[in-house]
């Protein structure tokens, strides 16, 4: 790519500055085109392998699928306990809402319905928190136990070299 001289192009770049060196400056080599690049002056150049580093044989912690898959179980986690708790909660106010009649009847000697609901909730929020216990134990624990004990062996290894 070099200078189009054409007049829909008419903006020239400036001209490098000078020499950096307090003596005189060499002659330029004539290969020498401060505008032509051998790719795009924004595209990212590849910086070079530093010497003495070996290759990394497995993927770096952050690029690991096993990240991908405990968002996924922690956000399936949520989810069931959310549901549970909120999911219960809203059924209640629906009958609250829209079965007034079935809200006040009484189930035993006047325990109304709705009461009994309410006081249901407590034992569901319960329910939801040993859920998400369980839930986190069985499926997203495990799956960061082994992305920490990755990171470990990452971390020894690059303190080795």
């Amino acid at each position: 790519m070099s200078y189009d001289p054409s007049p829909s192009y008419p903006y020239r770049p400036p001209d490098p500055p000078p020499y950096p060196y307090p003596y005189p400056s060499p002659s330029p080599s004539p290969s020498y085109d401060p505008y032509t690049y051998d790719t795009y002056p924004w595209a990212p150049q590849e910086a070079p392998e530093p010497a003495g580093r070996r290759p990394q044989r497995h993927a770096a912690l952050g690029h690991h699928s096993d990240l991908r898959v405990l968002r996924s179980a922690y956000r399936w986690q949520r989810r069931v306990a959310t549901l549970t708790a909120l999911g219960y909660f809203v059924l209640f106010l629906i009958l609250s809402a829209f079965a007034p009649s079935f809200m006040t009847s009484t189930v035993t000697d006047g325990l109304p319905t709705g009461l009994l609901l309410a006081l249901v909730q407590v034992p569901v929020t319960w329910l939801a928190v040993a859920l998400y216990e369980q839930t986190a134990r069985r499926r997203v624990d495990p799956i960061a136990d082994r992305i920490r004990k990755h990171a470990e062996l990452d971390a020894k290894r690059e303190g080795a070299r």
